[in-house]
């Protein structure tokens, strides 16, 4: 009986690598949003029906696909980056696979994502976001309209980048923006139009002009809950092309 998974701690957090049967040599990267976990047995992609068939859909074609707990609502923080590095590292050295890999990251997960665009740019094959966030430092002002929601955001950027509550806004006004970003990885950006908690104006086209700026390859489509999406065969068709060259 063959293994289809392994699940291991860096750093006390659990990371997960789905093992395709047939390997083509290539790997998925996902870095999930703030619901995202991994624990000792299983994790949201594994729980949520649309995640597992899309990883399963993905193993079928012979992807091996890796993440981790990356801290929880980590919201970019240093110290998810560098975790997502360690993983990069580790299974590059446990698996035998192209060491350009693809990334899938969804809502905050765009966080770390693009850090690893700027600081692995060699490595990263192609980037696809879901309902990403590019700009916390916009969603944070945005979030100041509501009290509740606002004093949580502060309490968990406080903890994830390991400072106190006071230190927040200043360390929100220090961050990159996207004006700052230079990697031209390909990308393709599903977002829908309503109901998710980063609005698609104030952050996929935002993040679109600036590519468009860097001249750099960029798809976003924007769809509508009434229109039937098969996220499975659009992101194979996408991977495909950015596989051409090894």
């Amino acid at each position: 009986m063959s293994i289809d998974k392994r699940t291991f701690q860096i750093d006390n957090q659990w990371n997960i690598i789905h093992l395709p049967e047939r390997p083509n040599g290539f790997a998925v990267m996902i870095i999930g949003d703030c619901s995202h976990y991994v624990d000792s047995h299983t994790s949201l992609w594994k729980q949520s029906t649309e995640r597992a068939y899309l990883i399963q859909s993905l193993k079928e074609q012979g992807y091996t696909i890796f993440y981790s707990n990356l801290y929880g609502r980590h919201w970019g923080s240093p110290k998810a980056v560098t975790l997502a590095k360690r993983l990069y590292h580790y299974v590059m050295k446990h698996e035998i696979l192209n060491p350009n890999i693809h990334l899938i990251a969804e809502g905050m997960g765009t966080l770390v994502a693009l850090r690893l665009m700027e600081e692995m740019e060699p490595h990263i094959r192609s980037a696809i976001f879901i309902n990403p966030c590019f700009d916390l430092k916009h969603h944070f002002n945005h979030e100041m309209q509501n009290r509740l929601f606002f004093k949580r955001l502060v309490r968990e950027i406080s903890s994830a980048y390991n400072i106190e509550v006071l230190k927040v806004v200043p360390l929100i006004d220090q961050l990159p923006e996207i004006k700052d970003l230079h990697a031209k990885t390909p990308v393709k950006i599903w977002h829908a139009a309503r109901g998710v908690s980063f609005n698609f104006r104030d952050h996929s086209r935002i993040y679109e002009k600036r590519r468009l700026e860097i001249l750099a390859p960029i798809s976003l489509l924007i769809h509508v809950p009434e229109n039937t999406f098969n996220p499975a065969k659009a992101f194979r068709e996408f991977f495909r092309e950015n596989e051409k060259v090894l």
